[in-house]
């Protein structure tokens, strides 16, 4: 799978979820508050054409959207259980 980062913000609903969903599976990940991180957000932005889609996770050499959360969706792209 490679390393995960994942580009957030405090204010973010979607980002409080996927964070759970990936702590409640034991998957790592880096954290870059786009809002303290000038770079991060320029990332954000690149990876999804010019939108602020949060949150943003890089899997390896990808980027993901994951905004709505799908929980379905993320599991899939992650190749992990669904269920914990």
């Amino acid at each position: 799978m490679g390393p995960i980062t994942m580009y957030t913000a405090k204010w973010c609903p979607d980002c409080y979820r996927v964070k759970s969903f990936l702590k409640e599976r034991g998957v790592a990940f880096a954290e870059v508050n786009i809002e303290e991180d000038e770079e991060g957000e320029a990332i954000v932005i690149r990876a999804n054409h010019g939108k602020r889609k949060l949150p943003t996770l890089r899997i390896g050499d990808r980027y993901v959207a994951c905004s709505p959360f799908n929980a379905q969706q993320l599991a899939d792209e992650l190749n992990i259980p669904l269920n914990k």
